[in-house]
């Protein structure tokens, strides 16, 4: 079973998370901030991952430190349900559409962490949530992921469609990269490790 459970506390957050990468597409919990938990119920339903959360932070500062301890601790949790990465497909690529925007996401499970956001949205906020901390979250997530994450906004012009179309696409490419490989008998990798 491709299952981790991680908790993290400090003086800025509290997060138990529980990531089930063969599940149905199921989030149950909240970050508490709500274009946020839209953003992982998304993310959940396109991936195929069921995600539990409970976590607390200090949104009365700003949603900065939570996002970003949430990013470090789904990464850990990808990274641990994954094990050697034997049989997986490791590589991803998605486009998706979202009414006028049109987001691309292509990754590589490779345990060497990269990332590169070309993601322009107009608006500072949607609702109460800092546009700006999405690649804060991504950046997070993709270094203790050891994920190469590229994401490039190729349209759009409503940042809700943009950010939205950003998670549909990774939630598919990582759909595809950690699904079996049914020709792979062993690690993808010609190193012999990931």
């Amino acid at each position: 079973m491709r299952k981790s459970v991680m908790e993290r506390s400090t003086a800025e957050t509290k997060i138990e998370l529980a990531l089930h990468l063969d599940g149905q597409g199921k989030y149950e919990g909240s970050c508490g901030i709500g274009f946020f938990d839209h953003m992982l119920a998304l993310f959940c339903t396109h991936s195929l991952f069921d995600l539990k959360l409970a976590m607390t932070g200090d949104l009365v500062v700003d949603g900065h430190h939570s996002i970003e301890d949430l990013g470090l601790v789904l990464g850990q949790a990808l990274d641990q349900s994954l094990g050697n990465k034997a049989g997986i497909c490791r590589y991803g690529t998605f486009f998706v559409p979202m009414d006028e925007a049109l987001v691309m996401a292509s990754l590589d499970l490779s345990g060497r962490p990269y990332f590169l956001y070309h993601v322009a949205v107009a608006s500072q906020r949607v609702g109460d949530f800092e546009t700006e901390l999405v690649p804060e979250f991504l950046r997070a997530f993709t270094s203790s992921g050891g994920i190469t994450l590229h994401l490039h906004k190729i349209s759009g012009t409503n940042s809700h469609h943009i950010l939205e179309a950003v998670f549909k696409a990774l939630a598919r490419a990582l759909r595809q990269a950690v699904s079996p490989d049914g020709r792979e008998t062993g690690i993808p990798s010609s190193k012999g490790v990931l």
